[in-house]
């Protein structure tokens, strides 16, 4: 049986501030430049004001866990090596929410509203991912 490869993010125009940034192990946010509004998922568009002027603001890398779920079961089988792993939706310190793997934790350990803090995934040289684990100082 062969290993297939885990999927990777597809990278756009619109998205390429955000990947370059954690290139640069730099977590960005998108900002409205008219009013504002921070947001993710990225947007051409902001959802309160419907401008398109935007730019990225670099942001702190933490936040704390809103909600979460252990996968047990791989649905993809490439994912099946890392079993049992932790999906989180992270309010990060900036107010959006950041859907992430929580690592170095176990999965009986994740609660609601736990403090976390960025830590980057090399996957390979050209890609970085942000992954959330439990922040040390609090």
């Amino acid at each position: 049986m062969t290993t297939r490869a885990k999927p990777v993010p597809r990278m756009s125009a619109d998205t390429q501030a955000f990947w370059e940034g954690c290139r640069n192990r730099e977590f960005r946010i998108q900002s409205c430049k008219d009013c504002g509004c921070l947001r993710m998922p990225w947007s051409f568009l902001c959802p309160e004001c419907l401008s398109r002027n935007a730019g990225w603001i670099r942001a702190s890398g933490r936040g704390t866990v809103y909600s979460y779920v252990v996968y047990h079961v791989a649905y993809d089988p490439a994912f099946a090596h890392d079993l049992p792993y932790i999906v989180a939706l992270v309010t990060l310190e900036e107010g959006p929410r950041f859907l992430t793997n929580i690592v170095d934790c176990s999965p009986a350990s994740v609660v609601c509203d736990m403090p976390v803090e960025i830590v980057w995934d090399d996957v390979t040289e050209t890609l970085i991912l942000p992954r959330f684990r439990p922040a040390e100082h609090t």
